[in-house]
């Protein structure tokens, strides 16, 4: 057995960062992706998340075709309803919920659609509805987001006419481009035009592409710029609101500087990842590494929203990222929103979604009187479409793109022949090539509910697997078949190559202990592993309107929630004990967690509700005579309301 631990991590941005001069903006001369993701198809998911998967397709995904006007009647289908961002937002969710699905009746809806779009190309090469036949009042945001889904769609069918479709299309928005620069959605957006034209160029190796990012990049808003001299470290007034604060821009822009560096070769544009981020975390960002936006920067405040648009662009931008740069701390990120964020704010049947969602959430109702920045009063109910149907057209993407990401392909580097990367973890069967020949991966686990994941190869050849070592472990190890058990360096990718031959099984454990961290108002939060925890709330469901499934929800609590908690002043995580319960059909239903935790707390009962949301978290320390009381905590997704930062109790 041959290894190298932890050089991995420590190598590629070394590698890919100093790979030669600038090849500036107008070279078609990329960058190679330090991890490259595998086709679309080649990652099938199973165990809790294909059955996560399987939710979200009987949901709304799966079914809002059959009755929401912007999907059913969409101008990009041919009907008289919405014909701008809702369906290619929609599709490009789905065909990744398909193909990861392995579901033929998905598939064929998404066939239908491909098909109708594809045909009905406009002979300069436009995709969908038009205002105009002329090109000065074409906004292309619209179409950056179909080439995503047209992208996806290719790989996983190879249908001969989409790189041609797209090939005419990028040539058609660089007309309107030269015409009309980027403005409004676009002008933010310029990177998801971006990554596509690299990949197109990747496929085709057409030079004029690299013209046309130069130009979009050149049109589009200095993102960069933005994070090194940032200018709004407080929750934003409305009236201030400019497109640079909204939050989905900035969760798109995590990406930017990294999509851009594949082109300019610029080492601080790869390394604005960490700007971008950092600002975010350290002006607005929350416990499950989102931002706050209801709809702008809304400061960390835990009772602030951010929205569900934002929560599954910033998985994709990571997704990106990833691919770029090679960095095991950004799928840290990543599985943190995943398991967090993003279940957190759906029903558990996937039927009804919140606009935004909050930390500290401990109640969902109507709010003429409210907290957020310019949301309007139904923002945080669960339903169809609450407070604006964008995001009822974008949620769709989460998880099926993290399931399409969580291996990659290892590129080939000197004498080191081409592997596989584990990315992030979850149950899924991988079937793929390796230098030519087939190769089969299955991964078993419960994580993040549990500690353990076992990943079966099958296969024979010569090559290294990159596992991902989270950086939140201690004491990680990594086993081959009935090998000793080696120790793994965290925050690292250990690199295992050897000759594999038939069934080789390596077993990864990651010990997952309490974290207590200090948050708004010097709060504690708590986290265990990948998983944040939140006090347990009683729930009663008030039907708002809507005919069944798809209802609008107000959401009101039954049981206290304004608790601090009595923790350990020298060992804060020590104040926590766990328990696992069974990985169930859904261990996101509040109902069968999969695991809880259990912490002494006293209630407060001058912390109460204002503008219909928690009041922040009185500063800590804080007193009460209350008696004490043994509180239960769930995972952040799996509680619909819930506190997640808890003033601390002092003497």
């Amino acid at each position: 057995m041959f290894h190298w631990k932890g050089l991995f991590a420590m190598m590629l941005p070394f590698i890919f960062l100093n790979a030669g001069p600038s090849a500036g903006e107008n070279s078609s001369r990329l960058a190679p992706l330090a991890l490259e993701p595998l086709p679309l198809g080649s990652i099938t998911a199973e165990g809790w998340l294909q059955r996560q998967l399987r939710i979200q397709a009987d949901g709304l995904s799966g079914n809002l075709e059959k009755f929401w006007p912007d999907i059913q009647d969409s101008g990009w289908i041919g009907g008289k309803a919405e014909g701008w961002e809702r369906a290619p937002y929609w599709l490009d969710g789905m065909v990744p919920l398909a193909w990861t699905l392995n579901d033929d009746i998905l598939k064929a809806d998404v066939k239908r659609w491909m098909d109708y779009i594809i045909d009905h190309q406009h002979g300069d090469g436009w995709l969908g509805p038009r205002k105009s036949e002329g090109y000065r009042d074409l906004d292309p945001w619209p179409q950056f987001v179909i080439l995503k889904a047209l992208r996806q769609y290719h790989e996983a069918t190879g249908d001969p006419r989409v790189i041609p479709a797209m090939l005419k299309n990028v040539r058609c928005i660089d007309a309107v481009l030269r015409e009309t620069p980027l403005f409004d959605w676009g002008k933010y957006r310029w990177m998801d035009l971006v990554i596509t034209v690299h990949w197109l160029y990747e496929q085709t190796g057409e030079g004029w592409l690299s013209e046309v990012a130069a130009r979009a990049h050149a049109q589009g808003y200095d993102w960069r710029g933005h994070f090194e001299a940032f200018k709004y470290p407080e929750k934003m007034e409305a009236k201030d609101c400019i497109l640079d604060t909204h939050v989905v821009n900035n969760a798109m822009a995590v990406k930017a500087p990294a999509a851009w560096y594949r082109q300019s070769r610029h080492t601080a544009d790869a390394a604005a990842l960490d700007t971008i981020v950092n600002t975010l975390d350290n002006y607005h960002g929350q416990i499950t590494g989102v931002l706050t936006g209801d709809e702008h920067y809304a400061g960390k405040s835990p009772s602030q929203g951010t929205e569900l648009c934002a929560v599954v662009e910033y998985m994709f931008s990571l997704e990106t990222a990833i691919a770029i740069l090679g960095r095991a701390d950004i799928a840290d990120r990543l599985e943190r929103i995943a398991f967090n964020a993003l279940p957190g704010t759906f029903s558990p049947d996937m039927w009804a979604h919140q606009y935004v969602q909050q930390a500290n959430q401990v109640v969902c109702r109507v709010s003429e009187d409210r907290v957020y920045t310019n949301n309007g009063p139904d923002a945080n109910l669960f339903g169809l479409e609450p407070n604006y149907g964008c995001c009822t057209a974008n949620m769709h993407q989460g998880w099926p793109k993290l399931a399409a990401h969580c291996w990659m392909r290892l590129p080939a580097s000197g004498d080191t022949p081409a592997g596989l990367a584990a990315v992030a973890y979850a149950p899924c069967l991988i079937n793929t090539e390796v230098n030519g020949k087939p190769m089969r991966v299955r991964v078993e686990t419960d994580y993040p509910f549990r500690d353990t994941v076992r990943v079966t190869i099958t296969g024979d050849g010569d090559f290294p697997v990159a596992f991902r070592i989270p950086g939140w472990t201690k004491g990680s190890t990594l086993q081959v078949n009935d090998e000793e058990a080696v120790p793994t360096d965290p925050g690292t990718f250990y690199i295992l190559q050897r000759a594999w031959q038939g069934d080789t099984t390596v077993t990864l454990r990651f010990p997952m202990t309490a974290k207590v961290e200090q948050r708004f108002n010097d709060s504690a939060a708590m986290s265990r592993g990948p998983l944040v925890y939140s006090l347990r709330i009683g729930t009663e469901w008030k039907h708002l309107r809507g005919e069944a499934p798809h209802n609008d929800f107000e959401v009101l609590p039954t049981t206290p929630w304004n608790y601090a908690l009595e923790l350990d002043e020298a060992s804060p995580a020590s104040s926590f004990r766990f328990e696992e319960l069974p990985v169930g059909d859904n261990p996101f239903d509040p109902a069968t967690p999969a695991v809880r935790a259990f912490v002494k707390g006293r209630r407060l009962p001058g912390w109460i509700i204002e503008h219909n949301a928690a009041a922040p978290p009185p500063q800590s320390p804080v007193t009460s005579t209350e008696p004490v009381e043994e509180l239960e905590l769930i995972p952040y997704g799996c509680a619909k309301l819930r506190v997640t930062e808890f003033p601390v109790l002092g003497e």
